[in-house]
């Protein structure tokens, strides 16, 4: 047998047996280096670097909790907690906070209610970190009563908004292409909007979480997973529904609408529940007609591509479920966790579905000789966009 017959030795392993030994490999480099490799390097001069980000603010009569994270690279020790300048007795770990470490700080102060505070952390190493309460209100206690409270919410800002704006699926079965069109456009308007205002209070929310967990990319990230995922669910949908006739790519487009408008649903319902959990959120009538305004234009977004078939019934309810009761359960969620990473996260996937579903829009706005942009389109983004802005200014919170 010749060179040239023999398999070679490459040939007989597996491809993904050389994948786990390059892994192997790596991992035991790096294990090593992590092991021995900093005793060959000098220590670090200069003071330690302490940093903390507070995670959650919890009040109650005669009390003040807080969650902080140590978002450093050293370890972090709380001597000595001041409220106002004023000393405070206070109960924690004994044991300094690791680094992406947490501990709960259990203040005893009589604070009062609508009151400002700043509650100053002293470290052992004569740091002082600062946490500013705007005005402390007594955080709601888990229970029945605000589990309810929170899915009355969302029902409001979610469900019925979305259904309201479906109702106009009649109507936009006796309109012409044009108008098919420029309702298209007009839901690109919509949702560009939306994903842009989901991503500057994303990165808001970031920036109050610190570093910890990445800061702003947490909202880069949740926004690549939610894209990614919308595609792949896409591709599952296409493969299920090739053979089918070409009417059932409306019905397609409009459930992957309602999935990017109910991730985003999520993420506003989450900052609802987090603002009504620190008394930031005016509850009222206010609230609800302002959001039903602002929300009823997701329910035209999600019929805007069934004008050439008649949905039955339930489906038309499964899309507007899918789309609104992400809203109940932002709201519960927010409400009892309060956490400024997670909600980053979460306005992240609204943004990132929200991108998907209108790259998945855009073929359908090109006219008969294939132009994306024109007067019908750039009228309806437009319009789109200048809805979104008008109804917003109407939601008081």
């Amino acid at each position: 047998m010749t060179a040239v017959d023999r398999p070679s030795i490459t040939g007989r392993i597996t491809v993904w047996s050389l994948v786990l030994t390059v892994l192997a490999v790596i991992a035991v480099v790096l294990a090593a280096i992590a092991a021995f490799g900093g005793a060959l390097l000098p220590d670090r001069s200069g003071p330690p670097i302490e940093e903390l980000s507070i995670e959650r603010t919890t009040l109650a009569p005669g009390s003040i909790e807080i969650t902080v994270r140590n978002a450093g690279p050293d370890p972090v020790q709380i001597a000595q907690v001041f409220v106002n300048d004023a000393y405070v007795d206070f109960t924690g770990s004994a044991k300094p906070i690791a680094r992406l470490g947490s501990d709960t700080l259990h203040l005893r102060f009589p604070w009062i209610s609508g009151q400002p505070y700043t509650v100053s952390m002293l470290t052992s190493t004569g740091l002082v970190i600062e946490h500013t309460i705007p005005a402390a209100v007594a955080t709601p206690e888990p229970g029945v009563g605000l589990v309810g409270l929170m899915a009355l919410l969302g029902t409001y800002v979610g469900i019925i908004p979305v259904a309201l704006g479906m109702l106009v699926l009649p109507l936009l079965r006796r309109a012409s292409r044009g108008v098919v069109r420029m309702l298209l456009a007009l839901t690109v308007g919509l949702l560009g909007f939306l994903a842009v205002d989901a991503a500057f209070e994303g990165f808001a929310l970031a920036e109050r979480s610190g570093v910890a967990f990445g800061g702003p990319w947490l909202v880069l990230l949740g926004a690549a997973f939610a894209f990614l995922m919308m595609t792949a669910i896409d591709r599952l949908l296409d493969r299920h529904k090739r053979s089918q006739e070409a009417a059932a790519n409306g019905q397609r487009l409009a459930l992957m609408i309602a999935i990017g408008i109910g991730l985003h649903n999520l993420g506003e319902g989450l900052a609802i529940g987090s603002a009504y959990a620190v008394g930031a959120l005016a509850v009222g009538a206010a609230l609800v007609v302002g959001f039903a305004l602002h929300n009823t234009t997701e329910g035209l977004a999600i019929v805007a591509p069934l004008t050439d078939r008649r949905p039955p019934i339930r489906s038309l309810i499964g899309l507007g479920a899918v789309a609104g009761m992400p809203a109940i359960a932002g709201a519960v969620i927010g409400a009892a966790v309060d956490n400024a990473a997670l909600s980053a996260v979460l306005l992240g996937v609204g943004v990132g579905a929200i991108i998907q579903v209108i790259t998945q829009i855009s073929p359908a706005l090109r006219d008969h000789a294939g132009r994306l942009l024109d007067l019908t389109v750039i009228g309806g983004l437009a319009t789109g966009v200048a809805v979104m802005y008008l109804t917003g200014l109407l939601v008081t919170a």
